[in-house]
Parts: structure tokens; C-alpha cells; sequence
């Protein structure tokens, strides 16, 4: 089996030095993962009820009073009381499970982003607090494994029956997810002995030997997290039983087809004009033959992501080239400039290609983190500096602006364009939102934040044998052990608002190794000082520096970071004659709060001069950019809808524009990304 290219840091081998991600860690630590827990517990006043860990007990209470069957049956009667609204009797939630099928998932995704935040900042209650979260947990647990809230309130008659739809491997997955992360935090392994557990039982269930279901999740999630289980435990049957969900997805006859059809969400089964089925989940072909992103988008990320996880784990190269092909169909034809994918809210998906439209986009933040874990996998396998670009893109715009400044409101849809009005009143935008939630029922997004922030480390850098790679210009203090020495490296950097990186070789003992740092696709011109004692090569937007490194050598790459205008390709239709702004890795928008009611007529001078200031948002500096442009005055006649045509006219004006992360912080209000140009 050949290894990868690179691999992961763990979180132990990075401190976070003061700037940017610092705050943002700090944020997701101090406020958003004890918000959340309260969140679980339904203890935030106005916000959507969560009802998770209600349920562990209820599953819990069941199973001690041994009313829980385990049966294959098909009897699915009464399989659908999870789905109710609001439950008859708040405060007499027994005997009952409130919310989604996946509701589980909240939990393991909130325990998840507690592990990496202990690995970064060890805090005795927070983990006092996650150990009885656990023991909830754990005590749900059925004798052969099985754990998933949903089926052992309702009745087990139909667990694993309806794959396409119920979500059982996927709120697997992410306990899988969470109970890796939480032992390599902590060294407690309760929380991963029981998803050992479960997926073992999984295993007895499913798998190529004869007898054995041939189905696959209908959510993909369980791959990745089987491949984390395999590399925490080194067993092999958790990467076998990845790669057989892999491989077996959308082999004809579909397997689904036979599962019991038990509600609308077959839609999504409709074939097309080759006979094909379940595009949206991704499951209309094998893997090896899918060359286009489509469906669901946070499910297509999860599955590449998987796809490329076992590609790299078992030396696949068809898989490989498959994961490249739904790279380049993702990001060259249905991506946003902010990072953001899936363009359509009608079922969260992919549309066709170059179909962007900026008023009604979905653009789930789930799906971004996705694009993000799909990136990291990528470029595992392969140091290509366009996989980190993205990477960048999709953090600093969308999952950034999925969270509020003060990280107490969260935004599940990332428009590019918002009328505050349409919002309300037009139901096809109802799902585009002009100010954060606090919550959501379908909460799926604000612990996908907290995780990925808390975790950043593991996607800045990555490492192999004898090289240390640099994917986001993090600042902190890096430690990489080659052979039986230990290397050191102090990284400051003030990415995103300036282009200087300056890095510190401070280990005691000399080494000899290779640094590959990234050159951003955004830089035009760079320059590097101190690297001359160093073998140089560029190879793949990586400059790579192989050497003696010892005690006090320094040196600093200065990535050129002006602020430039971009057009989209003229195929994407909705944004002809129209440019975006960007300041290195940094989307910006205009917002009504600074230039009036109105945003549509507004059109930017793209030659003109671009002048930076600094200003404060909900209590944080960022860097504003003002650009000249005009305003259309009115028509001379306005007493129609419609007049004959005269020449326009316009007054000049000066645009402000902020960072696309921080609109929808100073209330309700206009915004838009894409202005005219003269």
C-alpha cells in the first residue's frame, strides 16, 4: 500500500499565534461551542429547538427498561413520528424523539469541535462537561452496537431499510468523526470504543460476502469517517468497508430501488433520458464513471472527500482520476467567486454548469466545508496549489460569513446578491435571509463552523517524511519530527489583510528537511529573502527550500496583495458586464449600510483608484474599500412603467465595500457582490 503525499498535522504539533484565526479560535472557544451546547439542550430563548440530547436519554431510558426489539422486519409502521413540528406536550418528552432523522449528528459535531478546541486550550469543565455528554451517550447504546436515537425510540423494525433516506450512516459518520477527534485530544477512549462498536456492527450488515447488504449510505459521511477510524486504529476492516460503500454506489440495479418507498423524498430517485437514477445523491453511476458534480451538494463534497480518502489509502488511480475530474467539474463550472457551491435551493444542489445566479443562490455553508475537506484530501495526494486557492477562497468568504462577528448567529445560505424586501415577500427567494438566525432546526451548519475553525491547523499544514507544507500562511508555532529530531518553526503572518510571511527556524537542533510553501493563486508578483542558502524549486505554485535549517535562520516571502477587480466567465450569464472585487484571498460586497438604498444602480469604475481605510464593525477593525463609481439619476419622465428611451445619466459617487465575511452585521439591509462596471 503506498502512503500518501502528505498528511494532517495533528493539533498538538501547532500553537496558534495572535491574529486573525487566533481571534477566530478564541471566538469559537469562548462563545460559539458553549452556545451550542446550550443550543443542545434547548436552553437559548427564540432559537429553533435542538431536542439532541433529550433524545440520548429517552434511548437511553428505553433500552434500560428493555423496550427495545432488534429486528430486520419491514414493518415500518409509525416510522415517521420523528418528523413532527412541535412535540404535543414540551415538557413531556418521553417516550418520544423530537426533530430530524439526523438530529444525532448535532451532538457528535458539537463534541467534535470540543476535542480540537482541548487540544488547542485544555479546559478541565468544558471537559468535565463532554465526559457526561458521553456517558449520555454511551448509555443509548444498544448490546450489538447500534446507535442512532431515531430507530431505538421508534422501534428498530425498520433500521438500515431505508438507506436513501433515514441518515443512519451518516449520523454514524460523524460520531465515528467526533470519537476519533475526542481520543486524540484527550487519550479517553470511551466515545470511540462505542463507534468501534456500531461499526462493527455495520460491518456484520454490510460488505461484499455473500449474505451481506449490498447498500451504501444515502448520505455519504461514513466514508471519511471510516478512514478516520482506520488511521486511529489501524485496522484494516474500517478502509475495507469504505471503500465497499465506495464501490458499490450506484451499481445497477440500484439498490434502493428495493428498499421500501416511504415518502416524497423518491423525487429525488427520477431517472433521466440514460435511464439514469439518483443524481442527487450521487448514486446514478459508479464512482469511477461520475465526471460532473451534481446533486446535493454537501453529500457530493462528502463523497469525493471519501473518494479521494481511499484513493490515496490504497493507491487507486482510476479513483484518483475521478476525484480530479469532480474537482475540476466543481470548481471550473459551479462554483461561486466566494467559494460557495450547490447554486439551486431546489434540493440544495448543483445546477447546470456556468448556472450561477447570485439572487437566489443556495450556497449551503455545509456544502463550503465540504469543498474544504474535499481540498485537504486532494492536496494530500497531490501538492497542487490550486486545491489550497480554493481551500482559501471557500474559508475566508462563505464559512466565514456563515457565522456572525460575534459568533452568535449563523447563516445556513450565502447569497451574492440580497433584497431584504424579495426575501419576505418572494416566495421563490423566502430561503435567501438578509440577517443571521440564531439557530436552526436542521442545525447542521454551525457546528460544521465550529469544527472546521477549531481544526484549522490540520488544513494549513500538512507533512510528509522530510517536508513540512504551508497551505494557508497560518501564524503560529510549528514542530515537525524528522528522523529523531524535532523541527521548529515560528510562522507570523497577518494574512488575510497583508501579504507578508515571516518564518523563524528555532529548533534547538539543526535538520535537514524541506519547507514547501505556497505561493496564492491570487499573487501576481513575490518576492522571498533569506532562501539562498537553500536548494529552490517551484513546482506546482510550491516553492519548495530543501536544506540544513538551524537555529535563527529566518527568512520571508512578501506575496504582492492589491486590490483587483474580476469578471466572471461569459457564460455564467447573470454576471455579464458586472465586476467583484477582491483583496487577496478576500471577497468584497457593497452594502446599503454605507452607500444607500438601491444597490442596482450603482456601477464601479474598474480603472479608477482604490483607497483602503480601516473601520469598525460590531466591534471589530476591518479593512474598507472605497472605489469610485456612479449612481444612475432618475428618468426625466416617471409618471409610467415604462418610457421611451433616453440617454442615462449618472452623478458620481464613491462605493464602500467590506469583507464579503462581514455583511449582515449592522442589521437588515441591501448587499450585493457583483457590481456594473462603466
Amino acid at each position: 500500500m503506498k502512503h500518501s503525499v502528505s498528511y494532517p498535522l495533528t493539533l498538538s504539533q501547532f500553537q496558534a499565534s495572535e491574529g486573525f484565526w487566533k481571534d477566530k479560535m478564541e471566538l469559537v472557544r469562548k462563545e460559539v461551542i458553549p452556545y451550542q451546547w446550550d443550543m443542545l439542550n434547548d436552553r437559548v430563548e427564540g432559537a429553533a429547538p435542538s431536542y439532541c440530547m433529550r433524545n440520548y436519554k429517552t434511548a437511553g431510558k428505553y433500552i434500560r427498561e428493555n423496550k427495545v426489539e432488534d429486528s430486520f422486519s419491514n414493518n415500518l409502521e409509525g416510522m415517521y413520528r420523528g418528523f413532527q413540528v412541535l412535540p404535543k406536550d414540551p415538557e413531556n418528552l418521553e417516550d418520544t424523539f423530537y426533530g430530524f432523522v439526523f438530529q444525532d449528528s448535532d451532538f457528535s459535531k458539537w463534541i467534535e469541535a470540543v476535542a480540537y478546541s482541548l487540544s488547542n486550550h485544555p479546559d478541565a469543565e468544558l471537559e468535565k462537561i463532554a465526559d457526561e455528554a458521553i456517558d449520555v451517550v454511551c448509555a443509548a447504546q444498544l448490546e450489538n452496537g447500534y446507535l442512532d436515537t431515531y430507530f431505538i425510540i421508534n422501534g428498530m423494525s425498520g433500521h438500515f431499510q431505508n438507506l436513501t433516506d433515514l441518515h443512519e450512516l451518516y449520523c454514524f459518520g460523524h460520531l465515528a468523526e467526533g470519537a476519533v477527534a475526542y481520543y486524540h485530544a484527550t487519550g479517553k477512549d470511551k466515545l470511540l470504543k462505542a463507534a468501534m462498536r456500531y461499526a462493527d456492527y455495520i460491518g456484520q450488515c454490510f460488505g461484499p460476502e455473500e449474505g451481506k447488504r449490498k447498500g451504501y449510505p444515502g448520505h455519504e459521511e461514513a466514508e471519511m469517517a471510516l478512514v478516520r477510524m482506520y488511521e486511529a486504529t489501524g485496522d484494516e476492516k474500517y478502509l475495507n468497508l469504505s471503500r465497499f460503500f465506495v464501490d458499490e454506489r450506484g451499481k445497477k440495479p440500484y439498490y434502493w430501488d428495493s428498499e421500501p418507498s416511504c415518502h416524497g423524498f423518491r423525487f429525488w430517485a427520477k431517472r433521466d433520458e440514460n435511464d439514469e437514477g439518483y443524481q442527487y445523491h450521487q448514486a446514478h453511476r459508479p464512482v469511477r464513471e461520475q465526471d460532473e458534480a451534481v446533486g446535493h451538494a454537501v453529500r457530493a463534497m462528502y463523497l469525493y472527500s471519501g473518494m479521494a480518502d481511499v484513493a490515496r489509502l490504497t493507491d487507486d488511480e482510476t479513483l484518483r482520476e475521478a476525484c480530479r475530474k469532480l474537482w475540476r467539474s466543481t470548481v471550473r463550472e459551479k462554483m461561486y467567486i466566494t467559494g460557495a457551491i450547490g447554486s439551486t435551493h431546489v434540493g440544495e444542489a448543483f445546477s447546470f454548469p456556468f448556472d450561477l445566479p447570485n439572487d437566489t443562490a443556495y450556497a449551503e455553508t455545509c456544502a463550503s466545508v465540504g469543498l474544504i475537506f474535499f481540498a485537504r484530501r486532494m492536496l494530500q495526494m497531490e501538492a497542487d496549489s490550486e486545491y489550497a486557492d480554493i481551500m482559501e477562497k471557500a474559508l475566508y468568504n462563505t464559512v466565514l460569513g456563515g457565522m456572525a462577528l460575534d459568533g452568535k448567529s449563523f447563516f445556513y445560505v450565502n447569497p451574492l446578491e440580497v433584497l431584504p424586501q424579495a426575501s419576505r415577500k418572494d416566495a421563490r427567494k423566502a430561503h435567501v435571509l438578509p440577517v443571521r438566525p440564531k439557530w436552526f432546526g436542521c442545525a447542521c451548519c454551525p457546528p460544521n463552523i465550529a469544527r472546521l475553525i477549531s481544526s484549522l491547523p490540520m488544513y494549513a499544514y500538512t507533512e510528509n517524511e522530510d517536508t513540512l507544507f504551508m497551505h494557508l500562511h497560518m501564524a503560529g508555532k510549528v514542530s515537525k519530527q524528522v528522523g529523531d529530531k524535532t523541527a521548529l518553526f515560528q510562522v507570523n503572518s497577518n494574512m488575510p489583510w497583508h501579504g507578508k510571511v515571516d518564518i523563524c527556524y528555532c529548533g534547538r537542533e539543526s535538520t535537514d528537511m524541506t519547507l514547501a510553501v505556497r505561493i496564492p493563486g491570487w499573487c501576481e508578483k513575490w518576492q522571498a529573502e533569506g532562501i539562498e542558502k537553500f536548494d529552490q524549486r517551484i513546482e506546482k505554485g510550491y516553492c519548495y527550500l530543501t536544506g540544513t535549517w538551524t537555529e535563527g535562520t529566518n527568512i520571508s516571502f512578501c506575496f504582492e496583495m492589491v486590490p483587483r477587480f474580476y469578471q466572471a466567465d461569459e457564460r455564467v450569464r447573470e454576471d455579464i458586464g458586472k465586476v467583484a472585487l477582491m483583496k487577496g484571498p478576500v471577497v468584497y460586497c457593497a452594502e446599503e449600510a454605507d452607500n444607500g438604498k438601491n444597490l442596482h444602480l450603482l456601477q464601479v469604475i474598474p480603472e479608477g483608484e482604490i483607497r483602503e481605510e480601516w473601520s469598525d464593525i460590531l466591534g471589530i477593525t476591518l479593512p474598507v474599500l472605497s472605489i469610485q463609481g456612479e449612481r444612475k439619476t432618475p428618468a426625466s419622465t416617471l409618471n409610467t412603467l415604462y418610457t421611451p428611451y433616453e440617454k442615462n445619466t449618472y452623478e458620481a459617487t464613491e462605493v464602500k465595500m467590506i469583507p464579503y465575511f462581514a455583511w449582515a452585521n449592522r442589521g437588515e439591509n441591501e448587499m450585493t457582490v457583483w457590481l456594473r462596471q462603466k
